[in-house]
């Protein structure tokens, strides 16, 4: 078993990288306008330190497709490296007891958008809120065998997480400091980490023949490839209108295919990599 702290934007600082802890969880975001101002700041002093990774999502129950962008977009640069989760419980959460559907989007739009599955924080008593996630996320559980234990000692304990057949981690204290222990050795929890990030960008793209005309909801360049990077042919203004004969969904965005003369072709992105659409289709 590893030990983890997990800290926010009211912790003391050095408990990003406290002596014997194996790994520090970090909150980085909060429903979709909140960005834990020391989130980067702690995730680096323990990376220097030589923690390993972790951080998380606290739902605030708006809207689970655009809170899972919203925690991508900003802690991309940690994927791979640290471990994502996603808060599920009660307080300043909308949805908490209302809808079993919301942690399921939520992980499904961060899976497809990074490739990797999250672990999901819920008390024990609120498993059955997130039970149709259990095949494919591992279960961070909070269980507290009072609510003054402040040793790294586990208490006896038996409680069920069904339908998991473990906990990744299980918080056992909340007294002072969020003390858990992690069910995996070190080289499993880098494993957590990578989740098929890698096997997903490997995934071959392919064009898909269907023909349609999109219009332009915001300025955009015509691409010489399907490429973000790729040269330009033409800028288009909102408003404009393009005829296109294929799409190619990448690995992040929607191509367009746009047929030009001289059997030459024309790229423009259709949806961006929050699966965004970027005009109207037709």
């Amino acid at each position: 078993m590893l030990k983890m702290v997990d800290v926010y934007s009211d912790s003391p600082r050095n408990y990003a990288t406290q002596a014997g802890v194996d790994v520090t969880m970090v909150k980085a975001t909060q429903g979709t306008s909140y960005v834990n101002p020391y989130c980067d700041r702690d995730y680096q002093a323990a990376k220097k330190a030589g923690k390993l990774l972790g951080f998380y999502h606290y739902c605030s129950g708006s809207n689970a497709k655009k809170e899972a962008e919203y925690f991508y977009k900003n802690t991309k640069n940690y994927v791979g490296e640290a471990v994502p989760a996603v808060d599920w419980e009660e307080n300043q959460n909308v949805s908490f007891g209302k809808d079993c559907s919301y942690v399921r989007k939520f992980v499904d739009r961060y899976h497809e958008l990074s490739g990797v599955w999250p672990l999901i924080y819920v008390q024990q008593s609120a498993i059955n809120q997130v039970a149709n996630c259990a095949k494919d996320c591992g279960l961070w559980v909070a269980w507290y065998l009072t609510d003054t234990w402040n040793s790294w000692s586990l208490p006896n304990a038996s409680f069920s997480v069904a339908p998991w057949s473990t906990y990744t981690i299980w918080q056992f204290s909340g007294f002072k400091m969020d003390k858990s222990v992690v069910n995996t050795t070190r080289e499993g929890w880098k494993k957590l980490a990578q989740g098929d990030k890698k096997q997903a960008i490997k995934k071959k793209s392919t064009w898909v023949k269907k023909s349609g005309t999109f219009t332009l909801g915001q300025a955009l360049e015509i691409h010489k490839s399907p490429h973000i990077n790729a040269d330009p042919i033409a800028k288009l203004k909102k408003g404009d209108v393009i005829k296109y004969d294929a799409t190619l969904q990448g690995p992040l965005r929607l191509w367009l295919r746009q047929p030009r003369s001289g059997g030459k072709y024309g790229y423009i992105v259709g949806k961006d990599k929050y699966g965004k659409s970027l005009g109207k289709f037709k």
